[in-house]
């Protein structure tokens, strides 16, 4: 078995940076996260929220739902996929795997530095996130479509956005 093949499953992971003009935090976020988390829809590979109040203070909050080993592991994951995509043999899996492994040592993939580098990019009176999400639901999904034999040949979300402006340029 190659080390590719040894690898725990991972599910798709999305990035989200939002914007809050004027944040209203009322805890329902957080809530609805917590909520799909307790399902095992999504887990939280790693997330920074930063508010600046309107004098310009700053307080930033970051959390993973992954525990020191599993940050690791997944460091690791990542690390090793990466190798396979670059050159396939063992030894760039395991070198990639060893480099994200100690990439994640800290046990976040969104440095401290980027605290500042997001403080500095909002007005005063606001708040941006940057949320990794893994999409736990879709793991079997992708399992079973593999299995299948089936392989992805295009993978988009699609917004509701997306969709209004479809709509406004079919009447067109």
């Amino acid at each position: 078995m190659s080390a590719a093949e040894s690898l725990t499953p991972v599910g798709p992971v999305q990035m989200l940076v939002l914007g809050f003009a004027e944040p209203n935090f009322t805890g329902k976020i957080a809530a609805e996260l917590d909520r799909l988390r307790q399902h095992e829809f999504v887990r939280v590979i790693d997330a920074l929220v930063v508010e600046k109040d309107a004098q310009g203070e700053m307080v930033a909050v970051q959390w993973t739902d992954l525990s020191q080993d599993e940050a690791v592991e997944m460091g690791a994951i990542i690390g090793a996929l990466i190798g396979l995509e670059a050159g396939g043999d063992d030894e760039m899996v395991e070198a990639g795997a060893e480099l994200g492994a100690a990439v994640m040592e800290s046990g976040h993939v969104i440095d401290e530095s980027e605290v500042w580098y997001v403080a500095d990019a909002i007005p005063n009176g606001s708040a941006a996130a940057i949320v990794l999400l893994e999409h736990l639901w879709a793991i079997p999904l992708r399992d079973a479509i593999v299995g299948a034999g089936g392989v992805s040949l295009a993978d988009e979300w699609i917004h509701a956005e997306d969709l209004i402006a479809i709509g406004i340029a079919t009447a067109e």
